[in-house]
């Protein structure tokens, strides 16, 4: 990213200063995340610094957190073509970055730190358009891809290596206190405007296609599409998530 940055820098000397300031002036990728994700974030009432201090704590408490944002620079690369430098997730995909602040609240809501935490689930949906709940569990190697609109709630797990699209929902079924929102295994692509509701489970590698409400539990290498969605076809051993092929039919 830094001779990315470099060459960004020589190309575009209107943004030399930007890239400086974001990737340059830094001397790990640590400093770099949390200056950049609290520059987003920061506001009158909450400065850009003291954010930036407590994500620092947060990488510093769980290299976990670090390293899941390493994997999720790399799944933007390696998913999207649009994506060419790694750089460009990390300093302008709002999808990248919603998913670093969230993996920030949700390290605070496992430290008891709640009040914070919402604070910042607040901020990401004000300032990226993506409503994280700071309890719901997100793994590595995550793409969001343009983002906006996206909610996940609560007791929502997603899991290894999951892409997903603008407008998808994980939402809740039922006002009870215990699980209520999906679970989603390693491997699922969700395609743009899906919702997918309730306490159930999304197997790994499935496939749901745009525009879905998924109100049952899918299968293992499943694509579904419909309203409710239904199951249309099976998939090979591929990871959906990994090649991003949204098509319905011919599938293997």
């Amino acid at each position: 990213m830094q001779e990315e940055a470099k060459a960004f820098g020589r190309n575009e000397p209107v943004l030399a200063s930007f890239y400086h300031a974001s990737i340059l002036n830094h001397g790990s990728f640590s400093a770099a995340l949390s200056f950049h994700i609290a520059s987003r974030l920061g506001c009158d009432s909450v400065p850009a610094m003291l954010i930036r201090d407590v994500a620092s704590e947060a990488y510093a408490a769980d290299p976990e957190v670090l390293a899941a944002a390493v994997a999720d620079i790399c799944a933007h690369y390696d998913r999207d073509p649009a994506c060419d430098h790694y750089g460009m997730p990390f300093l302008y995909f709002k999808g990248f970055q919603a998913i670093q602040a969230h993996r920030i609240a949700h390290w605070l809501w496992q430290q008891g730190r709640e009040s914070l935490s919402l604070f910042l689930q607040n901020r990401i949906a004000t300032v990226f358009d993506v409503d994280i709940h700071p309890a719901a569990r997100i793994g590595r190697g995550i793409m969001v891809d343009h983002a906006t609109g996206v909610v996940i709630g609560e007791t929502a797990v997603v899991g290894n290596n999951v892409s997903m699209l603008h407008s998808v929902t994980l939402g809740g079924c039922g006002s009870g206190r215990g699980p209520r929102h999906p679970h989603i295994e390693d491997g699922v692509l969700i395609a743009a405007g899906a919702k997918v509701l309730g306490n159930i489970t999304i197997g790994e590698g499935a496939k749901i296609a745009a525009g879905s409400v998924v109100l049952n539990p899918v299968a293992a290498h499943t694509t579904v599409a419909g309203v409710p969605a239904k199951p249309v076809g099976r998939l090979s051993r591929e990871i959906p998530a990994l090649n991003m092929d949204q098509n319905i039919n011919g599938d293997g």
